[in-house]
C-alpha cells in the first residue's frame, strides 16, 4: 500500500474568527492510498487546540508503512487527525474496490439530506447582526460566542434573525460564572444549544450547575474513552471525526453515546467536502449537523457536496466513498 500526503489550502470566503483567534484560510491534509491501482483518499485538518500541525501530522502518517487496515489504525495512531485521513481513506478504497458505497459496506441505511447549521463568527454586535440577517432565511444558524461581554452579540444576532434556530459555541471561552448569568439570556432568546461553555479542563463546574438549555461537549469529547469523564456535566455530544480518528470510531461513538442517552451533534473543522463527506453518514438523524465548512469557503473541490433547502446531501461516488 502506498501511502502519499499533501497539504492544501482553500481560502476562506472571509475572516473566520472564534475565541480563539482568527483565520483567512484553511489547511488541510489530503491523504491518498493507493493498492492494487486503486486509490482511495480522505482530508484532515491538524488543530492547534490538540498540539497538531501540519507538520506533526504529516510526520504522523508517512511513518507509516505496509498494508494498512483499519482495525490496524487502532494501535498505530492515536485519535486524531492523522487516523481521521487514513482511516477514511482506506474506507474510499474499500468502496471502490467493491464497486459499492460506504454505507453499504457499514450495514448502515442510505443516506438523506441533513439540515446544517450555518457558522457565524465572533465579531462585533453590529456586525453579527448584519451577518445573522443576511443569512437570516437559513433554518439553523451557529454563533461563535467566547467573551465575558457576550450579551450584546446574542441580542443582535437574534434581532436580525428573528425567526432562525439558533445554537451557540463558547468555545470554552466562558467561566462558570459568566455562562450562570447568560443561561437564562439563553433561554429568552430561543437558543437550542449551547457548545462547550467551559474549558475542557474545568468543565467539573457543570455538575450540578442548571442547564436550562442543552449542552453539549465538543472539546470535551473526543471518542468513546471520553464518555466516562462526560456524566452528570453534558447533554450532547459533538463528533468530529478529526477528534475521533476518522470515521469508524465516529461511528462507534454515536451508538456508545446514544446507548448512554446523550444527544448527537456531529460537526466539523473548516475543510473541504471532502472532509464532510465521510461525516454526512455520521449525522444521519443527529440532534444537530454542523458540516458547514464548504459554504464558508471561497473555493472547494471539484464534485463537491450538494447544499440546499434539503440540506447537505450525501457524496457523490466521485468526491467519496
Amino acid at each position: 500500500m502506498q501511502i502519499d500526503v499533501t497539504r492544501d489550502v482553500f481560502r476562506l470566503a472571509q475572516v473566520f474568527t472564534i475565541s480563539r483567534g482568527s483565520r483567512t484560510e484553511a489547511k488541510v491534509l489530503t491523504v491518498r492510498v493507493t493498492d492494487g491501482g486503486v486509490t482511495g483518499w480522505g482530508e484532515c485538518v491538524p488543530y492547534a487546540r490538540y498540539d497538531e500541525t501540519l507538520e506533526s501530522v504529516t510526520a504522523q502518517i508517512e511513518g507509516l508503512s505496509g498494508d494498512l487496515t483499519r482495525a490496524a489504525l487502532y494501535d498505530l495512531l492515536p485519535a486524531g487527525a492523522a487516523r481521521n485521513a487514513l482511516d477514511c481513506a482506506i474506507w474510499d478504497l474499500e468502496a471502490k474496490r467493491a464497486g459499492r458505497r460506504v454505507w453499504e459496506l457499514a450495514g448502515l441505511p442510505a443516506p438523506v439530506p441533513e439540515i446544517t447549521a450555518y457558522t457565524l463568527s465572533l465579531d462585533t454586535p453590529e456586525t453579527m447582526q448584519a451577518q445573522a440577517a443576511k443569512h437570516a432565511h437559513r433554518p439553523l444558524l451557529k454563533i461563535k460566542l467566547g467573551t465575558p461581554d457576550d450579551m450584546p452579540r446574542l441580542e443582535a444576532v437574534r434581532r436580525g434573525a428573528p425567526q432562525a434556530k439558533i445554537i451557540v459555541d463558547a468555545n470554552e471561552g466562558w467561566s462558570a460564572a459568566v455562562y450562570a448569568d447568560l443561561a437564562p439570556h439563553l433561554v429568552r432568546l430561543g437558543v437550542a444549544l449551547v457548545e462547550q461553555p467551559l474549558p475542557a479542563g474545568d468543565d467539573e463546574a457543570l455538575i450540578g450547575m442548571a442547564r436550562p438549555v442543552p449542552v453539549c461537549a465538543d472539546e470535551s469529547c473526543h471518542d468513546r474513552a471520553s464518555l466516562p469523564k462526560l456524566k452528570g456535566k453534558y447533554d450532547v455530544v459533538n463528533i468530529k471525526l478529526d477528534k475521533t480518528g476518522g470515521l469508524t470510531e465516529a461511528l462507534a461513538l454515536r451508538e456508545a453515546a446514544r446507548a448512554q442517552g446523550y444527544g448527537i451533534m456531529v460537526g466539523c473543522m473548516i475543510g473541504s467536502s471532502l472532509a464532510m463527506a465521510p461525516a454526512v453518514l455520521v449525522a444521519q438523524g443527529a440532534m444537530v449537523t454542523d458540516l458547514d465548512g464548504p459554504l464558508l469557503l471561497a473555493e472547494d473541490r471539484e464534485d463537491a457536496l450538494i447544499f440546499d433547502a434539503a440540506g447537505v446531501h450525501p457524496p457523490r461516488p466521485e468526491l467519496w466513498g
